[in-house]
């Protein structure tokens, strides 16, 4: 089974539980982030959340990911299916690192699997500007409330 993973990463002027009570807040995400613009759901493992993406020049489209990972302020990840499972999955995942100074560290990646990934691999690598502008907006939002 073939895989592509997408990483992307940003600098944050604020403490790392400043960035996680803005990742974690999925009901604020509308006010803020242009790529999922809508999440509901609770923040326990094995959850479904229910996601509402918005990429670049493409149409709107919805997933029902499992929660797979909720550790406060260090990562989050879900677990999306296309159809079924096999076909083309997508952990998303968001990693905080402490840095210096009551910085952030934030590392945003999805890691593609699936007999379609190579069908879709051009497709699947145009999300990583999304996922930059989704970083570029959190990190606005989060340092806004400072």
């Amino acid at each position: 089974m073939l895989s592509l993973k997408l990483t992307t990463h940003i600098d944050i002027n604020a403490t790392p539980e400043q960035v996680w009570q803005v990742l974690t807040d999925f009901k604020s995400y509308e006010s803020w982030n242009p790529f999922n613009r809508k999440v509901e759901g609770k923040l326990n493992i094995g959850e479904k959340l229910k996601i509402r993406i918005h990429p670049t020049k493409k149409k709107a489209m919805e997933f029902k990911p499992t929660l797979l990972e909720v550790k406060n302020a260090q990562s989050l990840s879900w677990l999306g299916h296309f159809l079924i499972p096999g076909l083309l999955d997508g952990n998303h995942r968001f990693e905080i690192y402490s840095q210096e100074n009551g910085k952030t560290h934030l590392v945003h990646s999805e890691r593609f699997s699936g007999v379609l990934v190579p069908i879709m691999h051009k497709n699947l690598t145009h999300i990583t500007k999304d996922f930059e502008y989704m970083n570029q907006s959190l990190k606005l939002f989060v340092e806004s409330k400072n």
